[in-house]
């Protein structure tokens, strides 16, 4: 009888652990594939989860670190993670099944395209780097490895010319670990795709002792545009966006878009796309990008088709026919 009773105990409590705060239906959990600890989209990913889990009593959601964009699609891909944050350009071979997809098409539906990637090129001010040619020969952090980064980097010197593999001494680093690695002086310059500001590039330019310089590389578009398309834009890093930074900086921009697997339900597609523009400002005041969060723009710039759910709410808003 004891061990009846104990059994009926757990069954109890396994029944519990799967009801939502709501009371009676079962909780869905879901996973939200971000990037590193030093970028954009793991704040702005937990930003949403917060939301997320205080917004919808069903919804149980949780912010994941990730390699970022290659290593979301396949998290997508493989049913691993439930939403993903991906650069267009990674997204856009993602459901071709080109690339690091290797011949296996990602069923990824977009919910809304958030806001613009920079691509940032840093090293330090006494450096002789001047442009993505001058990087040939030197110690360079291409990206975390199966990252948006990496592959957008590797584009971009092939444009300008240089060889990823032989032309340059490659280290494969995140933001966090690429800005620890140029200030110890153990790598010359580091790519970075991220918003504005990332939180390891303001970290490094606060660093005493420490002068950045931001290398342009709007001059790579046109052969960027021949090679892939217009997944690829020109984007204005302003003036003051670092200490350090005196003067615009013309580089490589690529819109970010938060995707889901195509199999999620409408509804479900429809309240979280629904929430994040509801609750804008609070996003905004986790992480400044999300300020620009807007209906009339999040429905431009995706490779990937809107999922049914999110195009339900854009057709109420008038934004999509």
């Amino acid at each position: 009888m004891r061990l009846i009773r104990v059994a009926a105990a757990m069954v109890a409590i396994a029944v519990a652990f799967g009801c939502s705060r709501g009371g009676g239906s079962r909780a869905t959990f879901l996973s939200i594939a971000t990037g590193g600890t030093g970028g954009v989209y793991y704040p702005y990913g937990g930003g949403i989860a917060k939301i997320l889990n205080e917004k919808l009593p069903s919804v149980r959601a949780t912010a994941e670190v990730t390699a970022a964009s290659v290593d979301n699609l396949k998290l997508i891909r493989d049913g691993r993670t439930d939403i993903a944050f991906t650069m267009g350009d990674t997204l856009a071979d993602a459901i071709a099944g080109r690339g690091p997809f290797d011949g296996r098409a990602v069923p990824a539906r977009a919910l809304a395209v958030l806001y613009s990637n920079y691509t940032q090129v840093v090293t330090l001010a006494s450096s002789q780097i001047q442009s993505v040619a001058d990087l040939a020969g030197h110690t360079v952090s291409t990206g975390s490895p199966n990252s948006g980064t990496e592959l957008t980097s590797f584009r971009m010197l092939k444009a300008a010319g240089v060889d990823p593999d032989r032309g340059i001494r490659r280290q494969a680093l995140g933001a966090s670990e690429s800005a620890d690695a140029l200030k110890d002086g153990k790598i010359d310059a580091f790519f970075w795709s991220g918003g504005l500001p990332t939180a390891a590039i303001q970290d490094l330019s606060h660093t005493p002792g420490i002068t950045i310089r931001l290398v342009p590389s709007g001059n790579l578009l046109p052969q960027l545009r021949r090679d892939y398309g217009d997944v690829y834009f020109e984007l204005q890093i302003p003036p003051g966006a670092y200490p350090g930074v005196s003067a615009p900086v013309p580089v490589v921009g690529v819109s970010n878009v938060l995707v889901v697997n195509a199999s999620m339900t409408d509804g479900l597609a429809y309240d979280i796309t629904r929430l994040i523009f509801e609750n804008q400002p609070e996003l905004a005041g986790i992480h400044p990008e999300a300020k620009n969060l807007a209906v009339a723009t999040a429905v431009k710039g995706s490779p990937a088709a809107f999922h049914p759910g999110a195009s339900r709410f854009y057709k109420q808003k008038g934004v999509m026919p």
